[in-house]
């Protein structure tokens, strides 16, 4: 799939939650290439759209895609990590709307050299935005037990130790720097495909989550979007896996006022603040359609929440 032919995930149902308050300044927090934020503009002609990613690659793509629409347009080569900061220094004190697509996107995926994905051969890198440490250097430098709880708590892979013990044997013969390599240490490790997914697939989400610090991200972002957003703003979400979809979930319960605390806590430690109206109990999933024209829709979850009046 070429960046022509990016499909955006649930883009009527994104456009619909954000609609009530998108007359303003609508926050995409990971433009991407720009389809969710083409789709938002075009919907609502008196808004404007601030625009971050931390992939410049991405950002150039999405710069030329809404062009059309001149100065409602700004974008930011920034993680969404920085979204405070950033829209303040736009002069903005608040804002109508914040939109985020969580996770990787079809460009990275689709292009070797970045090191997404083990359909093709390329450097293990899987940066999003091409600074720090590469997730070769990763495999490199971390111990057994690190790499077990890596594997463990980002890829949920069962046999996270018998992973990390054939990664630790085949880094003694020679470093691990391709997609290829670490594809076949792990076939190797786990046997071959059984059903749908490939055996790798944990071990390379888990190998990106760590490498972009994905999860810890999740939630200062949300705290910071929520803040951000005038009563009646509102907030639309969009995760892949189970992972980050609990992290959302658990950070919009927290700010809508609900204990988030372990089962078994005495009395409440997590101080909730009751700033959300959760707009949608139940996550949003793609249709039939959808998933027809969409297949890497599948596992996409949106969940849409508004600040409260008071």
């Amino acid at each position: 799939m070429c960046p022509a032919e990016h499909l955006p995930v649930l883009v009527s149902q994104v456009v619909a939650a954000l609609a009530p308050s998108a007359e303003g300044w609508i926050v995409d927090a990971t433009v991407g290439l720009g389809g969710h934020a083409r789709a938002l503009l075009e919907a609502q002609p008196e808004a404007r759209l601030l625009g971050l990613d931390v992939d410049p690659e991405a950002l150039a793509l999405a710069r030329e895609r809404l062009a059309v629409f001149g100065r409602r347009v700004v974008l930011v080569n920034a993680s969404y990590r920085l979204l405070a900061g950033i829209v303040h220094d736009q002069g903005l004190a608040d804002v109508d709307g914040v939109l985020f697509d969580l996770g990787v996107s079809s460009l990275q995926l689709d292009t070797p050299s970045r090191g997404f994905s083990f359909r093709h051969d390329g450097p293990l890198d899987m940066r999003f935005g091409g600074e720090g440490a590469t997730a070769a250097d990763l495999l490199a430098e971390t111990g057994e037990e690190e790499l077990v709880r890596v594997l463990r708590d980002f890829g949920e892979e069962p046999h996270a130790r018998r992973v990390a013990r054939a990664i630790i044997r085949a880094r003694l013969k020679q470093p691990i720097r391709t997609t290829g390599e670490l594809h076949r240490v792990v076939r190797a490790a786990l046997g071959p495909r059984r059903g749908r997914i490939d055996p790798a697939t944990r071990t390379f989400q888990a190998l990106r989550i760590a490498t972009n610090r994905e999860l810890e991200s999740i939630p200062v972002a949300i705290d910071q979007a929520v803040r951000l957003l005038r009563p009646g703003g509102r907030l639309a979400v969009i995760a892949f896996h189970s992972l980050e979809d609990r992290l959302v979930k658990r950070a919009l319960r927290h700010l809508s006022g609900r204990c988030v605390c372990p089962p078994g806590t005495f009395a409440c430690q997590c101080q909730p603040e009751r700033l959300l109206e959760i707009v949608t109990p139940k996550p949003v999933t793609p249709g039939p359609d959808e998933l027809a024209e969409n297949p890497r829709a599948r596992s996409a979850k949106l969940r849409v929440a508004a600040r409260r009046n008071g």
